[in-house]
């Protein structure tokens, strides 16, 4: 299981502690995760990555960790082949390959040795190109796409994508669902935020890391109208993301004289997350484009009302009407009016919460996840070596 720099750490540790109930042999090859070192061993797994699992475990400036983690990654990528060049593992399952942004070929380089000694790679498409990039990677992930043995992907919509803009296969391609995260954490053990001002006070909440593409701007300016409407609302924004950006939007937030949000920026660990979603009232995901969501995934888990955009990939787990409320990308009206319309009518969040309780996002997901995996294994071991 190839993370090597741990940048989906928690879906990596969800589906490898999956595979391992489902008797699949498998070796975690990630280092440990900076922001929560614990994300592994909690899961009760060990670490693979090669050689060293040193910089993950401190604390340390963003320009020393990212030239370290080069480094050391470097190292592990030589001590694994080393390793496979005299016992390959017969398959490589890559969760995300990061040098490629950087346009650097190593990691091209250690997937194509890892097929030159056998083994067969499948690729997980968590992005199926770096968000807000237009088309700059497209020919490298182009490449990528093509030298895997099996992609999988987390919805009908990017296996479209990946047929129609990149020329993949059909048979190639598998679809799984992103499984949910947090929700086997025990409430008992969460930490009191005292996120309410008063105990009738309803908390909307948007949590993830902090990209443009997932509207955070947007949603901002619909609570501008919602607070003109409602005084027992708070908004709740919890994650972190470039400095720049974090600015941008503490800048909007004054200039829109906003009183009743909370613009917690910085990475809150799990158990705060957990203690965060139960407090919240509703969960809004007001993205302007997605290829996958674990935030989505981690507020169907926990049963929370949603308002979310209506594009594609949230479609085919969300319903209008029925589990969420859907609306335009980008329109700010309707945003603010589906909050609104939430927020004044519980009747209807009950609804969404009975809907989706029915489907029973959680273990069970990561169950089924696992088993739809270990197929994709079985079927590219039982194939040729591709060209």
């Amino acid at each position: 299981m190839m993370d090597l720099l741990a940048i989906v750490p928690y879906y990596t540790a969800y589906l490898s502690r999956a595979l391992l109930s489902e008797n699949i042999s498998l070796q975690v090859g990630s280092i440990s995760y900076y922001l929560d070192p614990n994300c592994f061993r909690a899961r009760g797994l060990q670490l693979d990555p090669g050689l060293l699992d040193i910089v993950g475990r401190y604390s340390l400036p963003k320009t020393a960790r990212r030239i370290l983690k080069l480094a050391e990654n470097l190292l592990n990528m030589a001590a694994l082949s080393v390793r496979f060049l005299f016992s390959p593992p017969d398959i490589v399952h890559v969760q995300y390959l990061p040098m490629l942004r950087w346009k650097t070929p190593f990691d091209l380089w250690f997937v194509s040795f890892c097929q030159a000694r056998g083994a067969k790679i499948v690729l997980t498409v968590h992005d199926i190109m770096p968000h807000d990039t237009a088309d700059t990677y497209k020919d490298l992930f182009h490449n990528l796409y093509h030298r895997a043995d099996a992609l999988i992907c987390h919805s009908e919509s990017i296996k479209t994508r990946l047929i129609s803009e990149f020329d993949i296969q059909p048979g190639r391609i598998s679809v799984i669902p992103h499984g949910p995260f947090f929700y086997d954490l025990p409430a008992d053990n969460a930490p009191q935020l005292h996120l309410k001002a008063t105990p009738t006070e309803q908390i909307v909440l948007w949590q993830g890391i902090i990209f443009p593409y997932k509207g955070v701007d947007l949603l901002l300016n619909a609570w501008q109208k919602i607070e003109s409407q409602i005084e027992n609302a708070r908004l709740v924004v919890l994650g972190t993301g470039s400095p720049d950006l974090l600015q941008q939007l503490r800048d909007q937030a004054a200039r829109l004289h906003l009183q009743r949000v909370k613009l917690d920026f910085r990475f809150a660990s799990t158990e705060e997350l957990v203690a965060t979603y139960r407090t919240a009232e509703i969960v809004v995901y007001p993205y302007r484009a997605i290829t996958t969501s674990g935030a989505l995934a981690t507020g169907l888990a926990f049963s929370k009302p949603i308002v979310a955009s209506d594009l594609p990939v949230f479609r085919e787990l969300l319903t209008n009407n029925e589990n969420a409320s859907l609306v335009p990308p980008t329109d700010v009206d309707q945003l603010a009016q589906a909050i609104l319309h939430l927020l004044q009518n519980p009747g209807e969040r009950q609804k969404y919460i009975t809907a989706l309780q029915t489907k029973n996002f959680g273990a069970q997901s990561w169950i089924s996840i696992a088993q739809k995996t270990a197929q994709v294994y079985a079927t590219v071991l039982s194939q040729q070596s591709s060209t």
